[in-house]
């Protein structure tokens, strides 16, 4: 079985800076592609950044140059860290990560969610 976990949401200002965490736990062989995702209220989930286990990332063209993707892999886990924010980027962030439980045994994992919301 394998969970995320995230933390790091919460309430900031517009132009305020926050930073997400995901720690992935349980049956994990090997971790490939982690990233993060956003739903804003009615809308669909969209990815934010991604980043590759060799550290290679993408990001939406709505957060380059505001947010960075990053992970630690002998922890396990993936960061985002979100500067000069927008009320924009109010939703629920989701942390997401493509993980091997065996050799040839992969599947998406996903955590349960965290709540960013940027004040005007």
């Amino acid at each position: 079985q394998v969970q995320l976990m995230e933390s790091g949401g919460g309430l900031v200002q517009a132009g305020g800076s926050l930073r997400l965490s995901c720690a992935a736990s349980g049956d994990i062989f090997s971790i490939n592609s982690m990233g993060w995702y956003r739903q804003a209220p009615g809308k669909q989930r969209d990815l934010v950044a991604r980043v590759t286990r060799i550290g290679n990332t993408n990001y939406a063209d709505s957060v380059k140059g505001r947010f960075t993707i990053s992970r630690d892999n002998a922890k396990n886990t993936v960061y985002l860290q979100m500067n000069s924010l927008k009320p924009e980027d109010t939703a629920v962030y989701y942390c997401s990560a493509d993980i091997n439980t065996t050799w040839f045994t992969s599947s998406d994992y996903w955590g349960q969610g965290t709540q960013v919301t940027v004040s005007s």
